[in-house]
């Protein structure tokens, strides 16, 4: 059993955010810039990815905001390509982070076979809270699109917050619909286990046995 997200008013998509304070994604990428400047651990996140794959995978950051996992990721030595549909953090991703392929690019409408790109990731994952950020009439368009994309043996990792208008069940339950199927939840990505009191989710997915 799940625990469901408490507060399920329609939280502000990123692009309603970021048009509403033009400002919003300049100070959200200085925030780990100084996070990172002062020692702060910044990397938990990817840590766990980097842990869950083999050397030199080929792994996929959705919604990479301003590049800390994908760059975590890529200089660890695999292969990353990091998609946001934030103009303002991919450039600073680029210039942090150089190595990945950062994209602008809206997740609802993810074909990253037009851009030349091997489509079949072994890994995507996506933190921060992005999930939350995505239109609810766009969450199992994403979702799908993830299934898409993934290796036949690879693995979608999502980790978000409650009180942020998701509950965990309707997560779970679009990520089902998008054809992926739960293989391990977790409460943090330090990997503490989930429990119905949690307040934070990882969930680690798969393909749906056909």
């Amino acid at each position: 059993m799940t625990a469901s997200t408490p507060g399920n008013s329609r939280p502000s998509t990123w692009l309603e955010i970021i048009a509403a304070d033009p400002g919003h994604s300049h100070r959200y990428r200085e925030r780990f810039r100084d996070l990172a400047a002062r020692g702060q651990d910044i990397d938990g996140e990817a840590r766990l990815i980097d842990a869950m794959v083999d050397r030199g995978a080929h792994v996929l950051d959705a919604g990479c905001g301003a590049g800390r996992l994908g760059g975590f990721l890529s200089a660890a030595g695999h292969s990353v390509v990091g998609v946001d549909i934030d103009p303002v953090l991919i450039e600073a991703a680029g210039s942090d982070y150089p190595g990945p392929t950062w994209l602008v690019g809206d997740l609802a409408e993810l074909d990253l076979r037009g851009e030349g790109i091997d489509a079949a990731f072994d890994m995507i994952v996506s933190a921060g809270n992005v999930v939350t950020f995505l239109d609810p009439d766009d969450r199992r368009t994403v979702l799908a699109r993830f299934t898409e994309h993934l290796a036949p043996d690879g693995r979608v990792v999502v980790g978000f917050g409650a009180g942020r208008g998701y509950p965990f069940d309707d997560f779970l339950a679009d990520a089902a619909a998008g054809g992926l199927v739960s293989e391990l939840l977790l409460s943090a990505w330090d990997v503490r286990p989930f429990t119905p009191e949690s307040d934070f989710l990882v969930a680690v997915l798969r393909h749906s046995p056909r």
